[in-house]
């Protein structure tokens, strides 16, 4: 499965392969956002059929900068040392946005998390996205 998805939409549309260390953090946190939302997503639909307002309240639990600001602190230890330097420079991204029930401590921290994702998703590592959130949600208590 690594890349096989980001390699299909690349040639799909005939895109140019950028160097992930070299994107922003903050397109890193834009793309792992989408990432992060299509798992958590994934994962709350596969609790069956029911109302998509009981849907969107379940997802909420996963996309607020606390849920992620809290698996940052869970996977911080186990990121490689390039992992590590994805999320410094995602947390410490100066954005001009802010999330609207969280602190700044928390939405630094889940901007971090994103641009890990995002970072993880353009080098075509899929498989430890899902390692790492895997083990992230198993710490949380939540899945």
């Amino acid at each position: 499965m690594n890349g096989d998805f980001l390699k299909s939409i690349r040639e799909t549309f005939d895109l140019k392969e950028d160097d992930p260390a070299e994107v922003s953090p903050l397109i890193l946190a834009y793309i792992g956002d989408a990432v992060y939302d299509v798992i958590t997503r994934t994962i709350v639909i596969s609790k069956g059929n029911r109302p998509i307002n009981e849907i969107n309240k379940d997802n909420k639990y996963y996309v607020n900068a606390a849920t992620q600001s809290h698996l940052s602190k869970v996977l911080e230890s186990r990121f490689s040392d390039e992992e590590s330097a994805q999320f410094k420079r995602g947390r410490n991204a100066k954005s001009h946005s802010s999330a609207k029930n969280a602190s700044l401590r928390d939405y630094r921290k889940a901007t971090g998390l994103e641009a890990v994702i995002g970072y993880l998703f353009l080098c075509g590592k899929e498989d430890r996205i899902l390692e790492l959130l895997r083990i992230g949600f198993d710490e949380i208590g939540k899945e």
